[in-house]
């Protein structure tokens, strides 16, 4: 009995044959088809990974994502107070942050204590926000790091009337800067 050797079969899915099709490549001694070698070639560029990286949500925001004008739109006392409790997507929005850093600080920082109702989602309170727009401005603005922070905020228990003396004068300071630019 005489056997018939094995010959290979491959298939083209393509709409129209070519000559390239029916012609051969040898590849390190093998016999293989050029279909069969741009199909490995398709795969081996499909596995490589990507050289543009995808836009990233996680993380820190950049200053040039946030834009560089005013980093935080806290609206005045007046619009504050009208609202007994703020959800943390809004206050993360009013500081330009992720709402995972507004959790993190909150774990760091006593003084923060926002609401929480039966499904764990987070409240702030106006005054919340007002030791949160401290914090950021002692480690956004000034540049301390956690436990500087912490540190500055046990030994100056009068901080928060003279955070307010500072906006005030900084919201006079615009006024004057606005006044003197129309003349």
């Amino acid at each position: 009995m005489m056997q018939k050797p094995f010959t290979q079969i491959t298939f083209d899915f393509s709409a129209q044959e070519t000559e390239k099709d029916e012609k051969t490549l040898f590849n390190s001694g093998e016999e293989i088809s050029t279909a069969e070698h741009e199909m490995e070639t398709d795969l081996k560029n499909d596995l490589q990974p990507e050289k543009i990286k995808p836009a990233q949500s996680r993380g820190r925001r950049s200053l040039k994502d946030n834009g560089t004008d005013d980093l935080i739109q806290i609206p005045t006392d007046e619009i504050l107070f009208q609202k007994l409790y703020y959800p943390i997507g809004e206050v993360a929005e009013m500081f330009r942050v992720n709402q995972s850093l507004l959790r993190y600080w909150e774990a760091e920082f006593d003084i923060l204590k926002p609401k929480k109702n039966g499904k764990g989602d987070r409240f702030f309170r106006p005054q919340d926000i007002k030791y949160l727009q401290l914090i950021y401005d002692l480690l956004r603005r000034r540049k301390f790091t956690i436990e500087g922070a912490k540190t500055f905020l046990k030994n100056n228990k009068q901080l928060d009337d003279q955070f307010d003396m500072i906006r005030s004068l900084e919201k006079i300071r615009s006024f004057l800067l606005e006044l003197k630019a129309s003349l």
